[in-house]
This record gives C-alpha cells, sequence and structure tokens, in this order.
C-alpha cells in the first residue's frame, strides 16, 4: 500500500489537471507559450502518475482496469471482475 500522503497528491495533481485543462488547451491553440509557463506545473496532464485505485502502488499497473498486478489478481480469483475468469485447460 502507498503511503496515504502520496495517494493525496496524486488526487491533487488529478484535480488540478481537471481545473486548468480548458484553459492550457486555450493556450495552446493560441501558441501562448508564456501563458503556458505561468500554470501551475501540476496542471499539465504529463505529471500525473498511474496509481492503482485501490491500494495507491504505482508499478504493476494495469490500464485497462486501473489496478496494479496484485489487486487485479486478488479481484478476479474472488470473481469481483465481471466477465472475468480464471483459464483452465
Amino acid at each position: 500500500m502507498a503511503k496515504e500522503s502520496v495517494k493525496a497528491r496524486e488526487r491533487k495533481r488529478e484535480r488540478m489537471v481537471a481545473k486548468y485543462a480548458g484553459k492550457r488547451a486555450e493556450l495552446k491553440a493560441s501558441g501562448d507559450l508564456v501563458g503556458l509557463d505561468k500554470l501551475p506545473k501540476n496542471s499539465s496532464k504529463i505529471r500525473k502518475h498511474n496509481r492503482c485505485a485501490i491500494s495507491g502502488r504505482s508499478r504493476g499497473y494495469i490500464r485497462q482496469f486501473g489496478l496494479s498486478r496484485q489487486m487485479f489478481r486478488q479481484l478476479a480469483l474472488f470473481g469481483k471482475i465481471p466477465g472475468l475468469t480464471k483459464s483452465s485447460w
């Protein structure tokens, strides 16, 4: 499990990205590099990291499900992910 402060920091980045998305798009379209430079660093979507929705783990992230590999395996084995079954042959 990731520290709560790390998870909170990531949530704050997500809010910043959403807040400044429109303004950032306008400035990019007009080519105003000085205006872009004055926006907060964390308002850029590049600074956002992929993190597991449950544990906050950043490594082993499965993008399609938004989970780390451990949480994905655990939920899949318990049958919590709809349409997913363990293969057997």
